[in-house]
């Protein structure tokens, strides 16, 4: 396992980080980090990201160098093993926008990169960038397509889009740069359910052509 660094952020926060690439076993390890930090006296907040943990912490009630101790030798504990979540199934209609221009730069017809983006079985490793918006590990790397050139000033809420090594869903209308090769019905964040958002670290995605 890579070693992890620690460094602070302002003064009442830690980011706690691995180097990339990405994986599964990274993000389980972030995950047990932050379950073992959740009781520990002055954490306010932990935020897992893609390969860090930042640890918000009252500045009144603990130090960060005591925290640091802490988090190594929580890191320094044996890997324990997590079940991962509940499988969601997402029904996509794959008619999205740049369809063609994944086929073309992955050497595919755009059925074949339908097929193999329904084949797979992702994973959340974690949630970012908009309410509900979940980072999936898991995308064939056949279907790797770097994001575009120049970004959309407005996604449609329910695209479903490929960027880099990743693909995700976005729930809310916004900017982005991700290549949309379909959408979907789903909504993906309801501020008024409990919880607000589908999917959450560790669950199971696996999408469905309609």
């Amino acid at each position: 396992m890579s070693e992890l660094s620690v460094h602070p952020l302002g003064e009442a926060a830690l980011c706690c980080g691995l180097p990339a690439p990405a994986s599964l076993a990274q993000q389980q390890r972030i995950w047990q980090l932050a379950a073992s930090l959740g009781d520990v006296d002055g954490v306010q907040e932990l935020i897992p990201g893609m390969n860090n943990l930042t640890l918000l912490f009252d500045p009144l009630r603990t130090e960060a160098a005591t925290l640091e101790t802490t988090v190594r030798q929580l890191w320094d504990q044996p890997p324990r093993r997590r079940a991962l979540g509940r499988l969601v199934e997402i029904p996509v209609t794959y008619d999205g926008p740049d369809l063609a221009d994944v086929a073309a730069h992955c050497g595919l017809s755009p059925d074949d990169v339908v097929t193999r983006h329904t084949q797979a079985e992702y994973v959340v490793y974690f949630l970012g960038f908009q309410p509900g918006f979940a980072y999936l590990g898991g995308l064939d790397e056949s279907l790797h397509t770097p994001r575009r050139a120049e970004p959309r000033t407005s996604v449609p809420a329910g695209s479903v889009g490929i960027g880099g090594a990743q693909t995700g869903i976005y729930p809310l209308a916004t900017p982005g740069g991700w290549q949309l090769i379909g959408r979907t019905s789903l909504a993906l964040f309801d501020p008024q359910a409990e919880p607000p958002t589908v999917l959450a670290p560790g669950d199971r995605v696996r999408f469905v052509a309609t």
